[in-house]
């Protein structure tokens, strides 16, 4: 190729460069800024304008605002996790050398290194280890137990400044629908939120002694094993429940759990710290619910509500008081109820079911204390002093 012809393609490429490079300094000021558009998700709205937006603008608009109860449940947990501690139980499971574990949660209650979890948790414990939320882990005593409430204290020896304590609430503030949440080591996940309603109160569960617990706490927030122990929290953070059984054939959370009510929790608390046992009032009898057979039998109103009184102990503060079992006539099917009290009141507080009156005994009153009882027998209403007895 002639090198004439070389230079004319040469320079006409450098002429297609120059208008190519041109363009693209075009002065834009002059020209129409698109309009901004607008992008809505289901959390948030924003308006975005048609070139590159800042990254920080993105994070913004991706940014993902909680529901009021979402960002209280955050803060219940945030607060409260610090309190809650995962508790690993050796025991012995024979006489000799050979031990089994277990596992369960607790909470702490002071500065002093007390923890309130179940008493089945500790039972039998030759060896317990409590882990914190912050990666601490001690050893632990047990300072009490009372097998009667399920409830036990233990202490651990760690600076008081590491120690947040639980803030316990009113549990006669409770409403059936109110929301709660739990806060423990279900099958050893350590400080699993889980979240329900309450489904009722008032309650009777049973106690690993000889006596049931009055006022229990119905829930249907997921309570697995290993929850056992653990808080049960309103929306405010505060504790008003020990969480502690669970009705299920397979050991696994169906929608029904129990919580011991905080005042009963704080009460036996105190009580353990200060002198290693609790001291619960009796009063000597055996009873149940106003039934419907005993409203026909004894020509009750039909919205009639009381504790029955279907036995009395000898030698008890009933039987002192006056207080008298049922009088039936006839045996088996032609058995026929006569007569019966029936509490309808402790101190003037209505005992409209037994859980009513063991409720009111565990959390108002002391052995030595004297209570007035209201009792309908025979259509007439009398009133019983009573001093009460302590549980043997």
């Amino acid at each position: 190729m002639p090198r004439y012809i070389k230079y004319l393609i040469i320079a006409g490429l450098l002429v297609a460069a120059g208008y190519v490079l041109g363009l693209a300094t075009i002065d834009r000021s002059s020209q129409p800024t698109p309009e901004p558009f607008t992008v809505e998700t289901a959390y948030t709205t924003q308006r975005i304008a048609n070139e590159p937006q800042p990254m920080s603008n993105f994070s913004e608009f991706a940014q993902i605002e909680l529901t009021t109860n979402e960002a209280r449940r955050v803060d219940v947990y945030n607060r409260v996790a610090p309190s809650v501690v995962y508790i690993e139980i050796t025991r012995r499971s024979t006489a000799l050398v050979d031990e089994i574990g277990s596992s369960g949660s607790g909470f702490v209650i002071d500065q002093q290194g007390h923890i309130v979890t179940n008493y089945h948790v500790v039972q039998g414990a030759t060896e317990i280890i409590v882990t914190f939320f912050d990666g601490t882990i001690t050893r632990a005593e047990i300072i009490g137990t009372d097998a009667d409430s399920d409830l036990a204290i233990i202490k651990v020896d760690i600076p008081a400044e590491r120690l947040i304590p639980v803030t316990f609430g009113n549990v006669d503030d409770l409403q059936v629908g109110q929301e709660v949440v739990a806060i423990g080591s279900p099958f050893g996940q350590n400080w699993t939120l889980t979240t329900g309603i309450i489904s009722a109160t008032n309650r009777i569960i049973r106690g690993l002694g000889d006596y049931s617990i009055g006022s229990a706490i119905q829930t249907d927030t997921p309570i697995n094993p290993g929850n056992s122990g653990g808080p049960l929290l309103n929306l405010n953070g505060e504790v008003v429940g020990v969480n502690s059984q669970i009705i299920s054939e397979t050991r696994s959370n169906s929608g029904v759990g129990f919580a011991i009510p905080s005042d009963l929790v704080v009460r036996v608390a105190e009580e353990l710290i200060r002198d290693g046992e609790v001291s619960y009032s009796f009063i000597g009898i055996s009873g149940g619910d106003v039934s419907l057979p005993i409203i026909e039998a004894l020509n009750l109103a039909n919205n009639q509500r009381g504790v029955f009184v279907s036995s009395v102990v000898r030698n008890t503060p009933a039987e002192e008081a006056g207080l008298k079992p049922p009088e039936i006539v006839g045996t088996g099917a032609n058995e026929r109820l006569l007569s019966a009290d029936i509490i309808l009141a402790i101190d003037g507080t209505e005992t409209p079911s037994m859980a009513a009156l063991i409720s009111y005994l565990a959390r108002e009153t002391r052995p030595g204390d004297t209570v007035i009882l209201t009792v309908l027998r025979d259509g007439e209403i009398i009133e019983l002093p009573l001093t009460l007895a302590k549980r043997n």
